[in-house]
């Protein structure tokens, strides 16, 4: 949802215009969490005090909703993947021309690839969107 936006997505970004008083045009899917991207001094607005504001989003569209930083180029990757995987953690993270490779070791591994992959896929196409580069976790 970050190149194009859909109906659903639209929805979604107006729902957090609407609460939060703020204007992005970041939000997307992974892990079934729903996450909205704000610069870094949007961050306590976002959430509200108190997390009030991510509180009533949650509660009205039934899923788990984490706001997060947008961010800045390539060289921000690292703490932009650790925000979207959350609580899940990698030991390093190697950045080449084409590929943002994750190492995981053994036992985050099945944790950030998923059941079919699909945590994989997900995540290839958030880090296409942002960085436009190909993602692999090793």
């Amino acid at each position: 949802m970050v190149n194009t936006i859909d109906m659903q997505g639209l929805r979604y970004l107006s729902l957090f215009r609407k609460i939060t008083k703020l204007e992005t045009r970041y939000c997307f899917l992974y892990n079934e969490i729903l996450m909205f991207c704000v610069h870094k001094h949007d961050i306590p607005q976002a959430l509200g005090r108190n997390g009030e504001n991510l509180k009533k989003m949650s509660d009205i569209l039934k899923r788990r909703v984490r706001i997060i930083q947008i961010p800045k180029g390539i060289e921000t990757a690292k703490q932009f993947i650790q925000a979207v995987i959350a609580p899940v953690t990698f030991k390093e993270i190697e950045i080449t021309p084409n590929e943002l490779i994750v190492n995981a070791g053994s036992e985050n591994k099945a944790a950030l690839l998923g059941r079919n992959k699909r945590r994989l896929n997900e995540m290839k196409t958030i880090v296409k969107d942002f960085f436009r580069v190909e993602y692999k976790v090793i």
